[in-house]
């Protein structure tokens, strides 16, 4: 027995290869963390890139004074996608003309058109955006731009694949409404 519990206590007080254990168990939990802070700075990222682009669609949308149509919104799309760093086929793009009736409290649809996979936006959905949309005055009109794209983290961390929703809103400026041409 005496032999067993020399051995035992050596081999408890030897420290060689303690280094190379400690980094098989440490590496690992580095790697997973650093590629973490990677995946998350990289969502926040990519939904600021998403705001900012949506942003400035609207802006540009804001400052027409002719009809947009069809072609106009196949443009957009295609800029979303360029400023986003998205394939076309992974953006959408809803835009509606909401005017307010002080009257009836209520946000009535002009037009609403979209390129994408969501529908456009009746008067009952856009009724229900009451809370999204600013206070206005009778008869004011805003435009209101939504993006879409698609997220994919670039490495699975515990974030999801999930869709980018942007939703903003702006007055048009030099018109007193954008209209839509369906020619």
């Amino acid at each position: 027995m005496m032999n067993v519990s020399r051995y035992l206590r050596r081999f408890r007080d030897n420290e060689r290869g303690s280094i190379a254990l400690e980094c098989v168990l440490v590496v690992p939990m580095l790697m997973w963390a650093y590629l973490s802070m990677y995946s998350f700075f990289h969502a926040y990222r990519t939904h600021s890139v998403n705001q900012k682009a949506a942003y400035t669609i609207g802006d540009i949308i804001s400052r027409e004074t002719t009809p947009i149509d069809a072609a106009y919104m196949a443009g957009t799309r295609e800029m979303l996608a360029y400023l986003t760093t998205n394939n076309v086929s992974d953006v959408a793009i809803r835009v509606t003309s909401v005017k307010y009736d002080a009257n009836l409290d209520v946000y009535k649809r002009d037009w609403s058109q979209k390129l994408g996979w969501m529908p456009a936006l009746g008067n009952t959905a856009v009724a229900a955006l009451n809370d999204d949309l600013p206070v206005m005055p009778h008869n004011e009109r805003v435009m209101v731009v939504e993006t879409f794209a698609k997220y994919d983290p670039p490495f699975n961390t515990g974030l999801s694949d999930h869709e980018i929703h942007q939703f903003v809103f702006t007055r048009p400026r030099y018109a007193p409404r954008v209209l839509w041409s369906s020619d």
